[in-house]
Order: C-alpha cells, then sequence, then structure tokens
C-alpha cells in the first residue's frame, strides 16, 4: 500500500527529516524523550536496537495516530568495542576525534518502524575509515561547534566529512538514517515509500559536467 499520508518521525533530528524528505514524504516530527544510557554488559548493536523501539513504541503512546507508519532510529559510533556518544564537552570531543583519527570505526543504526501494534526492526552497520587527523584540524574543528550533539563528534554530511577517507555500506547511515533499509522495513509491514516521482523534491542547480 502506497504510503499518501504522513509519516511520524520519532526524532527531532534535522538530518534525519531532511533524509526523509528526499523520498517526497510529508513528515510529522515528534521527538521522544528516552534514556539512552547504556545498560551494563549491553553489547553496541543491543543498545541502538533496544532504543530505536523503545522511541518508536514511545511515539506511538504519546498519540501518534495508529494508521500513521511511525520512523524511529539511534545511531552510534562504535571503535574497539565502545560506544562513543554524544561529546560531554569539547574537551571530551577532541579526545573521541583523536582516538577516531587514522583508524576505522563503526557507526551503527537501530531502525524500529511501527504501524499501528505491528513493528519491524533492524540494525545497520557502516565501516568508515578517518585520515591520520592533526591536532590543528581537532582544534579547528571543534571550534566550529558541529562535533557537540554529533554521535562520535564528528558531521560527515558538514565539515567532519573532510576527515573521512573511506566508507564501507550505507552513507546515509552515517547521517543517523539509512534509507534503503527503512525503505525495506516499511514494505515488510505493507507499506510503500517509494511512490509518484512529482512529490520528490526537485533538484536545484547543474550536476557536475565531467
Amino acid at each position: 500500500m502506497l504510503v499518501t499520508k504522513p509519516v511520524v518521525l520519532a526524532s527531532g533530528s534535522p538530518r534525519r527529516l531532511e533524509l526523509l524528505g528526499r523520498l517526497g514524504l510529508d513528515v510529522h516530527v515528534q521527538p521522544t524523550d528516552v534514556d539512552e544510557t547504556p545498560r551494563d554488559g549491553e553489547p553496541p548493536a543491543a543498545l541502538v536496537r533496544r532504543l530505536a523501539a523503545a522511541k518508536a513504541s514511545r511515539a506511538a503512546a504519546g498519540g501518534a495516530d495508529p494508521a500513521l507508519l511511525v520512523v524511529a532510529a539511534d545511531t552510534e559510533v562504535v571503535h574497539d568495542g565502545d560506544v562513543l556518544g554524544k561529546p560531554s564537552d569539547d574537551e571530551d570531543a577532541a579526545a573521541m576525534l583523536r582516538r577516531l583519527s587514522g583508524d576505522w570505526h563503526t557507526v551503527l543504526t537501530g531502525l524500529a518502524l511501527r504501524l499501528g501494534t505491528a513493528t519491524a526492526e533492524e540494525v545497520v552497520a557502516t565501516r568508515v575509515r578517518f585520515r591520520p587527523v592533526t591536532a590543528e584540524e581537532i582544534s579547528w574543528y571543534v571550534a566550529t561547534g558541529e562535533p557537540r550533539d554529533k554521535a562520535g563528534a564528528y558531521g560527515i554530511q558538514g565539515a567532519g566529512g573532510a576527515f573521512v577517507e573511506a566508507i564501507e555500506g550505507s552513507d546515509s547511515n552515517v547521517v543517523g538514517l539509512p534509507l534503503a533499509t527503512v525503505v525495506l522495513l516499511a514494505r515488510r509491514l505493507g507499506m510503500e515509500l517509494l511512490g509518484p516521482t512529482d512529490r520528490l523534491p526537485r533538484p536545484g542547480g547543474r550536476g557536475p559536467s565531467c
């Protein structure tokens, strides 16, 4: 069934809203308040799956129309088995960036889609490699303020993309919402997100000539 009603995004993230907007969807933003503290011994994949499910459930309990598709996600950066959440301050952000410099890390996103009482869940992993980053570059980037609300202290869609040398997997997952998996999970619930092309946002300007 083609989605003709608004999709509920259980997140206040402008990045996730922009990603869903690429599909031409009418999105209703309904941020949720969920404690994101990891449980003792909880594996990172289990953490993001649990938090995404909790956000979807909270959105439904918060008055979301049961006829509307709810999309919830939680994204974390994992390095050497440790979850690097949002930095507590600029010093913490710099420490995270030093840790990621010149090495691979994994971006995990837990997805939970809900339609009425039916749910579909998945965890998507993308490997990202940072080039070696100098102390001066880290100081400059922290001063931009961009790392403050980002898991792992960087945003690939912003200035932090200058540190990314390679990606293995979904690039939209690194931003916070793996679109390919969102579409497939919606189909699992009997909903089709890819509708008429006339509702897609029109690209502006000219593309590359080479």
